[in-house]
């Protein structure tokens, strides 16, 4: 192999290249050029929330979205507590009344029963006037049953001297015609329960201006007698 060959292959090889990455320069001892490009992207690649800050002025549009949907879920949470007061003022509407028709069928059964147990209390009522009752078990039978149907809130209505009234009484007979109508007998007593007239009393009525008349005439009479007794 002779001297040419090997300087042709020599020549025939790629130059080497060397690259010095220093960031300072060693002749000058200055920061390259290069190396503050570097630190300049290394930099805004490690805060990529400082690259983002242009973006604020659009950050308003998901908090607007927010509050109208606030808003929306506050209007639907008022419309379904509406609807839930309706539905309770209803149901309390529907419990009164349900009961005050369940009270209203138990006071009717009540004055229904007590109402056939009037001639009872009729006959008791006979008993006592001829003195059958002042003594003796029945007695005993009748204060029992008046205790029981005073309990029931049974009432009797009908007295001599009462005013007459159409609603309560049943004339069978009146004498008189002008005045201020009164009972002057009751022939048979009348029965209520709270505001439920069970049956009218039977009365004779009269009026109370005329039945005042006769008692004055007589008291005149006594007194006339009475001065003429002292003249004599």
């Amino acid at each position: 192999m002779t001297p040419s060959g090997g300087q042709d292959r020599d020549e025939e090889r790629e130059p080497v290249t060397v690259t010095d990455k220093r960031r300072i320069d060693p002749n000058t001892g200055a920061v390259r050029e290069e190396a503050k490009v570097a630190g300049a992207a290394g930099s805004a690649t490690s805060n990529p929330e400082k690259q983002a800050a242009p973006a604020e002025p659009g950050a308003s549009a998901p908090g607007a979205a927010a509050s109208e949907g606030e808003s929306d879920a506050d209007a639907k949470v008022a419309e379904l507590t509406a609807d839930l007061q309706r539905a309770h003022a209803d149901f309390a509407n529907y419990r009164k009344r349900v009961e005050r028709d369940r009270q209203a069928v138990i006071d009717s059964a009540k004055a229904s029963v007590v109402t056939q147990l009037l001639g009872v209390l009729d006959d008791l009522d006979r008993a006592r006037e001829h003195g059958d009752l002042e003594s003796g078990p029945l007695r005993s039978v009748s204060d029992k049953l008046t205790a029981a149907f005073e309990g029931l809130g049974l009432v009797t209505f009908g007295a001599e001297g009462d005013d007459f009234d159409p609603s309560l009484h049943e004339a069978v007979q009146h004498d008189g015609q002008d005045g201020h109508p009164v009972l002057a007998a009751v022939l048979r007593k009348g029965y209520q329960m709270g505001d439920r007239v069970l049956r009218t009393a039977m009365v004779v009525v009269t009026d109370g201006d005329a039945q005042q008349q006769p008692e004055t005439g007589s008291e005149s009479t006594d007194a006339e007698t009475q001065s003429k007794t002292e003249s004599e």
